[in-house]
């Protein structure tokens, strides 16, 4: 049984395409959230109940968030553990730093974390869709995943290009892009003259090397990027260990000074 969600909402064509494609391979069952809730991270709700509503067949609408999706369907609404989970089709590319923001990826995060292999597929942003080519891209590497698995605790962060699959120009192993976004607020005044604010940034600095998910893309490549759980530095923690020598000895002695 393979599981789908997204951060686009129940009804969104992306999740649509996705599930009928992937019927291909195993019986699909989706939990969305009854709502779009884009960059969203790894939000959960923790001081409201969660209600779940079932839409049609095998789909269940959470008022929640993507990973509260994703624990409401392992522990309650899925008939069993799912052999992987696909996060997606997400309106939108989840490139660089979007993977700290994205709920499309955030819900790939969570089945990682309950030991399902997991992919989260997106679609780079235009003004028509082509479902189509980003469904048979994450059908083909599902298939792949439910024969050869995914190592522990990585999960699959794809992207592909908005064309016709035979304008793919190819499928690229790729890192995270390492440009971030500028902080940027839009101030505005309500009809009482109160102000209040759009939330924003543009993409700044970009990583020029070539070997990066944004570089993949803007070649009409297929990007995928294999993203760890673990944020530990370890090739820091002996620096790091150095470099507060003297701090880490003085709470041993309890003498805070």
């Amino acid at each position: 049984m393979i599981f789908v969600t997204n951060d686009d909402g129940i009804e969104s064509p992306g999740l649509k395409a996705l599930a009928e494609a992937l019927a291909e391979l195993d019986e699909v069952y989706i939990v969305a959230p009854d709502r779009e809730r884009s960059a969203i991270g790894m939000a959960i709700t923790l001081h409201r109940p969660l209600r779940a509503k079932q839409v049609r067949e095998n789909a269940y609408a959470v008022d929640g968030t993507p990973v509260d999706c994703v624990d409401l369907a392992v522990s309650t609404l899925l008939p069993e553990h799912p052999k992987l989970l696909v996060s997606g089709i997400n309106h939108g590319q989840n490139l660089g730093h979007d993977i700290h923001f994205s709920g499309t990826i955030a819900a790939a995060k969570k089945g990682t974390f309950l030991g399902i292999p997991s992919i989260a597929i997106s679609l780079v942003s235009a003004s028509t869709y082509h479902h189509d080519t980003a469904a048979t891209i994450a059908c083909r590497l599902a298939k792949h995943v439910l024969a050869n698995a995914i190592p522990e605790s990585i999960l699959l962060n794809v992207n592909v290009p908005n064309c016709l699959l035979s304008e793919i120009k190819g499928i690229e192993i790729t890192r995270q892009d390492l440009g971030t976004y500028s902080a940027n607020a839009i101030k505005r005044l309500d009809r009482r003259g109160q102000p209040y604010y759009w939330i924003g940034g543009e993409r700044g600095q970009v990583d020029q090397r070539k070997d990066t998910d944004l570089n993949a893309i803007r070649n009409q490549c297929v990007s995928i990027t294999p993203v760890q759980l673990d944020f530990t530095a370890h090739h820091q923690i002996e620096p790091t260990k150095r470099w507060l020598g003297n701090e880490t000895m003085k709470l041993k002695q309890g003498t805070g000074e």
